[in-house]
């Protein structure tokens, strides 16, 4: 028996992430895909026309025959149209950020509980290659005692996209929500609580009315500080990772692949999906080469199925994602702008 799925949203997050995701995961079935716009409504139907297609989620939840919820839409509306799905007793993912305020994610995790129906957070970037490189070294002890953790997202759009929410004054809007809440959510995931040391906040894209650059200091609970940039405007961004440890270093250039292969129409089912590219390993003079462990986004639909099928828990306790919230609310109370 199929778990199935009804997708809200057909943009960016929906199209290149969710769906393909979802359609090629054993265990669950895309049964209906939510958009009121005409042309995601034809993209929707020709890529995937076994999935209904329905205008809202009103209708979708009115009409029955969904057994999990998946909201991909922009993040102002994530709390309230996953309160009306937690409300019809039905499970739902939330695309990251799930909530704009960690106040509104606490209630909506509240809710969820008080429901009886699981909640869980799209950090897909928890299972990029290359974290998961990281989180092997620091297992394996090679890289010694940590003291330091850097970690980048920059990207080079200098041009605003006209008529993109991300570009627009909103709950939920900004670097530190989009970037940010990917690279503070690893950063907690690999080293644990921790606090804001320093901030800086900034709009550096003519015309931008939100923060698109940003970097954050944290200090971990363990004493190792973690050094996270984020930037809509990086002509040449540094490594992706550099972690400084008391025997080596591991450095490593270039995003995970992962959203580039779903966004040319990539199978997240065909073999070999995730290799990506090696990074280096090593101290002083003695650098190698380190085989980059393979990306498995389809990892976090197949905890999914198993969360709702076989009872384990879900792949993201959404305590994780409200914990990168209030490091976000404590990095833009202390920023400077």
């Amino acid at each position: 028996m199929a778990v199935r799925v009804g997708l809200l949203g057909f943009g960016l997050g929906g199209r290149v992430f969710h769906a393909p995701l979802i359609a090629a995961t054993p265990g669950l079935e895309l049964s209906a895909i939510v958009t009121g716009n005409a042309d995601r409504q034809a993209a929707a139907h020709g890529a995937y026309p076994g999935a209904a297609i329905v205008r809202d989620l009103d209708t979708l939840l009115a009409g029955g025959g969904i057994d999990l919820v998946v909201v991909a839409t922009p993040n102002a509306q994530h709390v309230p149209q996953a309160r009306a799905v937690i409300d019809a007793g039905l499970p739902v993912v939330v695309d990251k950020p799930f909530a704009p305020t960690a106040a509104e994610g606490r209630d909506l995790i509240e809710a969820a509980q008080t429901a009886g129906v699981a909640l869980t957070v799209f950090q897909n970037r928890r299972w990029d290659g290359d974290l998961l490189t990281v989180r092997k070294l620091l297992d394996d002890g090679v890289l010694g005692s940590v003291h330091r953790f850097e970690s980048r997202f920059e990207v080079w759009k200098p041009a605003l996209k006209e008529g993109s929410w991300k570009e627009e004054s909103a709950p939920g809007a900004g670097v530190l929500y989009d970037l940010g809440a990917h690279v503070i959510d690893q950063a907690l995931l690999l080293f644990g609580p921790a606090e804001v040391e320093h901030a800086e906040l900034g709009v550096v894209r003519s015309g931008s009315a939100v923060p698109d650059d940003a970097f954050v200091a944290l200090r971990h609970l363990t004493g190792v500080r973690s050094h996270l940039w984020m930037s809509r405007l990086a002509a040449q961004p540094g490594p992706r990772f550099r972690v400084l440890g008391s025997a080596a270093a591991y450095v490593k250039h270039g995003l995970d692949g992962q959203e580039a292969a779903l966004a040319a129409g990539g199978d997240p089912a065909a073999p070999g999906w995730g290799a990506g590219s090696p990074g280096l390993l090593g101290a002083g003079d003695a650098v190698e080469p380190v085989e980059t462990e393979p990306g498995a986004y389809p990892a976090f639909y197949a905890g999914v199925a198993a969360a709702l099928l076989e009872g384990a828990p879900v792949p993201v306790d959404p305590a994780g994602p409200l914990a990168t919230l209030e490091i976000i609310e404590d990095a833009m109370r202390v920023s400077d702008l």
